[in-house]
This record gives C-alpha cells, structure tokens and sequence, in this order.
C-alpha cells in the first residue's frame, strides 16, 4: 500500500521515524548554538557570534524542512522538548563560554547530524523517495562543507 506521494507506507513510517531522530537532533543543536551565540565571550567574540547565529538562522530552516517532509510521508513530527531529549543523540551544551570549546562541541554535533543523514539518505533511496533523497543530499553537501571550514578554524 502506498501513501499519497507513492512511497510504500510501511517505508514512509521507518523513514518518519529516521526523520525524527534527526529533527530531534537538530532541536537540540540549534538550542546549543543560541547558547553559544548569546555566551560567548573572548577575543573572537564578533566572529564567532555572527558564525553561531549563521549556523542557528540555518538549523531553524533545516528544523521546518525535516518537520515538513515527515508530513509529506504522512508521519507526524515530534514537537515537544520532552519528546527531543529523549530521542536526541545530541545532548546539551550548557554554560559554554569558550569559543573553542563551542567550536569544538558543533564539529560534534556535525558528526552526529551527518551520520544520521547519511542513513536517511541509504534508507530514502530503498524506497524510491527522491524527495527524501534530495533533502538529505543537499544537507550532507552543506555539512561536509561547514565541517572542513569549522575543523580548519581549529587547526
């Protein structure tokens, strides 16, 4: 049986489920990167404030897209922080105030969202869901790209 968009629905639900870990993730990521923009402190203060704030304006978007796209599939996206601290790989950065160490937690978070997209990515191809696949071809690209510039700010 195939949902509205013509994925087979017993597909469309582990992929909501997929895309719901990774909302969750993204949650949590961009919370940390508020907390970042708003605590920072030190000698790179205005680059790494308007860094952090590119990265969260960028995570807001990302957060809609995911949310929509589970709706396409005819799922139904998490929307609580109760149900996102329970699913999310990603934890809370709390009380950062170092920028390096702020740098250093989102080369992480990265890490953790890219994994996540990549088995989207594996399981959105299986079903034939191009929608799916584009969505998270284009995040892998943004991804791999902030993760070279972020690891070379570090290095």
């Amino acid at each position: 049986m195939k949902n509205l968009v013509g994925i087979d629905k017993n597909k469309a639900a582990e992929l909501s489920k997929s895309l719901n870990q990774l909302l969750a993730d993204y949650e949590l990521f961009y919370q940390n990167l508020r907390g970042f923009h708003w605590n920072i402190k030190g000698k790179d203060f205005f680059e790494l404030h308007t860094k952090f704030e590119e990265l969260y304006d960028d995570a807001f978007i990302k957060i809609d897209e995911i949310a929509e796209r589970i709706l396409t599939l005819e799922g139904e996206p998490l929307h609580t922080y109760t149900d996102y601290l329970k699913v999310s790989k990603i934890k809370e950065a709390r009380n950062i105030t170092n920028g390096v160490k702020g740098v250093e937690i989102i080369v992480n978070n990265f890490s953790t969202l890219i994994h996540t997209e990549r088995e989207i990515l594996d399981l959105a191809s299986e079903a034939n869901d191009e929608g799916t696949v584009s969505l998270m071809s284009d995040y892998i690209t943004q991804t791999e790209k902030t993760l070279w510039m972020l690891n070379s700010y570090l290095h």
